[in-house]
């Protein structure tokens, strides 16, 4: 794992996927030089400043692909519309929950890249699915073709990213590249469902893949009978727990296994195992409407797949990094195991020799990405 700021894992994690997502190394040298020393003081004092100076290169990469569009150079404009994005949307994602300049920033982020995606003529569909008082939004990156229904998968989030961050971490480049579609969602609890809408995170996530379901059985440009769905990080467990109660899913994937996310709590209380993100307890207890610490330990204990899994009667595969600093590989195991009834199951840890060990395989995502695409391609085709 690259490590740009000594001793501070949470901002390293955000240099990391920056570049996995598509970053520039020298924006990303400039945008972390001048904050070294602060992040040195720890995970959470000096996120400010990161934040100003993240938003100062996006700011300028906006202003740029403003004169680009103006000559008529929309690809230009959209490759650097595309980083803007990226840049807004790491800054915000840095900051607690109460720092008031993250709204705009966040708007900022989400506007820069439904730009991008037009200009650069992108294969791109926004999609809103109705859901409690708001809906779940989502980006459709359509492999079907006339007249000829394409296999799909459900791309879900983890606790603090976003449905742009699933795009940009290529899983859909390359399911696309094998004729399947990818539908990224910002589910409750996360991305703009949350922001926007208000809708925070539930631990029975078949109450809100139901639905997702429901609107992707509708669409013509869809295989019915071929509807997977795939979670990364905490995702690693919506998605066991979605396939367990809602049998309309053909498949499943996880990429980082999180099977007891409630015990996981436990352990960071005590200190155990690396966090995500700067101001953690309170950026769960947001998630999650949680009103303080008490009552999210509560909440988060439910989220645990032991005695839940023996419901899975359709493929699965379990991938997880051997060298996970915030989910314990043990969880991969135990994940795997209890999927006693499932006719096709898989455990794949990524290793030095190929890769991808830290979470989510942010130290190199290009093996994770390829081994999940060709398993989920050929399982479709079975």
């Amino acid at each position: 794992m690259f490590e740009y700021f000594p001793n501070n894992y949470v901002w390293n994690l955000s240099v990391c996927i920056a570049i996995e997502s598509g970053a520039q190394i020298g924006e990303i040298d400039e945008m972390c030089r001048s904050i070294r020393d602060a992040a040195a003081r720890g995970d959470d004092a000096g996120t400010a400043e990161y934040f100003a100076s993240w938003v100062r290169m996006a700011d300028k990469l906006a202003e740029l692909a403003a004169e680009d569009e103006a000559k008529g150079r929309h690809l230009s404009a959209a490759t650097k519309l595309n980083r803007a994005s990226l840049y807004y949307q790491t800054a915000e994602r840095m900051q607690a929950h109460g720092f008031e300049p993250r709204k705009v920033i966040f708007r900022k982020g989400q506007d820069a890249f439904k730009r991008a995606m037009q200009l650069g003529r992108e294969n791109y569909e926004r999609v809103e699915i109705p859901y409690g008082d708001g809906v779940i939004p989502g980006v459709l990156v359509n492999a079907s073709t006339p007249g000829k229904r394409a296999p799909i998968m459900v791309y879900v989030n983890g606790l603090d990213s976003s449905k742009e961050m699933l795009y940009w971490s290529g899983l859909a480049r390359e399911l696309l590249r094998r004729g399947v579609s990818t539908l990224h969602i910002d589910q409750p609890g996360s991305g703009e469902a949350l922001r926007q809408y208000g809708l925070i995170a539930t631990y029975d996530t078949e109450r809100w893949a139901s639905k997702v379901v429901d609107a992707l059985e509708r669409r013509a440009d869809v295989d019915p009978k071929r509807i997977g769905i795939v979670g990364i990080s905490l995702g690693g467990y919506y998605a066991p727990r979605a396939v367990a109660f809602e049998s309309r899913f053909a498949l499943g994937v996880c990429w980082g296994a999180n099977h007891n996310w409630g015990e996981v709590q436990r352990r960071r209380v005590a200190r155990e195992g690396d966090r995500p993100v700067p101001h953690y307890w309170e950026h769960v207890c947001w998630v999650w409407g949680a009103k303080d610490m008490d009552e999210f330990l509560k909440i988060s204990s439910k989220a645990n797949l032991d005695g839940v899994l023996d419901r899975v009667r359709v493929p699965f595969l379990v991938t997880h990094g051997s060298k996970d600093r915030q989910i314990p590989v043990e969880y991969a195991h135990r994940t795997y195991e209890q999927l006693v009834n499932s006719p096709k199951r898989e455990l794949k840890l990524f290793d030095e020799r190929t890769g991808g060990v830290e979470h989510v395989s942010v130290d190199n995502m290009s093996f994770g990405r390829s081994y999940i695409a060709d398993w989920i391609a050929e399982t479709f085709n079975e």
